[in-house]
């Protein structure tokens, strides 16, 4: 079992790493490109972010994103944050600051200082449940082996990502038997399914 998990953690660094449909390894330069195709971060609930109006200190704040997506900002009201990127909440609190500033608005900084609102769930047959917070997109597999790895008797032919999609959830079903076993198929090869906050994967 220690050497299943093994090679099955190799194949999920592999899948992380692909670009383009191709393996890292069929790259001239695999690190530079595997960095350029990560999909840039978009605001969660709960995440922590740092606001700078430069040459106003009074305007310079954390603040964390609430449940329903958004946070309040002196002056600039109320912002929708959740689903955006950070030069798009900055352009909003620019348009809110607008009104305070006879000429133009000082230049709005908005970074991550935190990005706890980025969290999935893994429940069933693995061996060791739970919520995580991992810090940075992953995929499937690499969502399992953090829950421990499958246990002796999960069906890894029919995991299911459950995804929130408005107020309904729709059903991913996933086979990861193959990549599991460190022979994955030409489809796991082509990238296996990323996760995305609030997104549960069942094992049963």
């Amino acid at each position: 079992m220690k050497m299943v998990l093994v090679r099955a953690l190799a194949i999920a660094g592999a899948a992380t790493s692909m670009v383009g449909g191709l393996p890292a390894a069929a790259q001239q330069q695999p690190t530079a490109r595997a960095t350029a195709t990560l999909p840039p971060y978009r605001i969660n609930p709960g995440d922590e972010l740092e606001v700078y109006v430069w040459g106003e200190e009074r305007l310079q704040r954390g603040v964390r994103v609430l449940p329903d997506g958004t946070f309040s900002f002196p002056l600039a009201g109320r912002i929708d944050a959740a689903g955006k990127l950070p030069g798009e909440i900055e352009a909003a609190i620019s348009r809110g600051l607008a009104s305070q500033f006879r000429e133009q608005v000082p230049q709005v900084t908005v970074s991550i200082r935190t990005p706890s609102g980025f969290q999935f769930s893994v429940i069933g047959k693995v061996r060791a449940p739970g919520s995580f917070t991992p810090g940075r997109y992953l995929n499937v597999l690499e969502a399992l082996f953090i829950a421990g790895g499958p246990t002796d008797f999960a069906n890894t032919n029919d995991i299911i990502i459950l995804r929130k999609q408005g107020s309904g959830l729709t059903p991913i079903r996933v086979r990861l038997s193959d990549a599991i076993k460190g022979n994955p198929s030409a489809r796991d090869l082509t990238g296996l399914p990323e996760l995305q906050s609030g997104d549960t994967v069942i094992v049963p």
